[in-house]
């Protein structure tokens, strides 16, 4: 495991009702990375970054943030340090741009602390991030797919926490906004230094954009490690049942996986 990592998984088990989803599972989040969580459907993906953003509660074993069991942790403490971006998030009907963002500031807020400049001049830095400063007037309902994204993200980022976690960020995007979005996140990790965990479904773009790679199965950890560690013919025979070839990506000199 990473040496340095504020947020891990220690001996992690999950399960909805009968169904175990996670099994003494145990990862960490490298500090500064691009970490990418990949695997197959039903592997406990999902589960496992919603159990370390504390959206989930473990049957046994812990999410740990800067050291501490992230469910002794108050609230607005850990909203302060790890922000997530779930799956499909939803909105109020006419909420603009510029709204949403603000609402990354919550955590902040307090019947003693208002809205306040520093909140202004986060908000306004996350939409220059995202590029959606001239979109800030606009609903969210008049976007495009990847505009909403950015949106999302413009709000996640205004939350100015250390960790960013995104569950599936793509989903519903064609091929084009899935990597103008992919590239957005890879510029705010190397520019911001921010630690960045992500689900993705697609392994050449996982093998693309990360740093890091963990592959779970079974609700364990297969492997983990630099993508031309992770994505090899075996380890994509093993997790996901493809026989394929490797090959480099002339573009990007990352490993591509190509299906037989």
């Amino acid at each position: 495991m990473p040496a340095s990592a504020r947020l891990r998984a220690e001996d992690l088990s999950v399960a909805y009702g009968r169904t175990p989803v996670l099994d003494r599972l145990s990862a960490a989040i490298p500090d500064g990375a691009l970490t990418v969580i990949a695997g197959p459907n039903g592997c406990g993906k999902s589960t496992l970054l919603r159990t370390l953003a504390r959206l989930q509660r473990a049957g046994s074993g812990q999410a740990v943030l800067d050291g501490k069991a992230i469910h002794s942790q108050r609230s607005r403490s850990v909203a302060q340090r790890l922000a997530i971006l779930p799956q499909s998030p939803s909105a109020p009907e006419g909420l603009t741009v510029g709204d949403l963002a603000a609402r990354g500031r919550t955590p902040y807020q307090s019947a003693l602390r208002q809205w306040s400049r520093q909140d202004a001049a986060a908000v306004a830095q996350a939409l220059e991030l995202t590029g959606m400063t001239a979109l800030a007037g606009r609903p969210l309902d008049s976007l495009s797919g990847g505009q909403r994204q950015r949106a999302w993200i413009a709000m996640a980022l205004a939350q100015d926490t250390g960790i960013l976690l995104l569950d599936e960020p793509t989903t519903y995007l064609d091929l084009p906004h899935q990597i103008e979005l992919l590239k957005l996140v890879q510029k705010l990790n190397r520019e911001t230094g921010r630690t960045v965990a992500m689900v993705l479904h697609d392994i050449n773009l996982a093998a693309r954009f990360a740093s890091h790679v963990i592959a779970l199965k079974d609700g364990r950890v297969h492997c983990q490690g630099a993508p031309e560690e992770v994505v090899t013919e075996a380890v994509m025979q093993s997790v996901f049942g493809l026989a394929c070839r490797i090959i480099t990506d002339p573009v990007h000199g990352n490993p591509h996986v190509i299906p037989l």
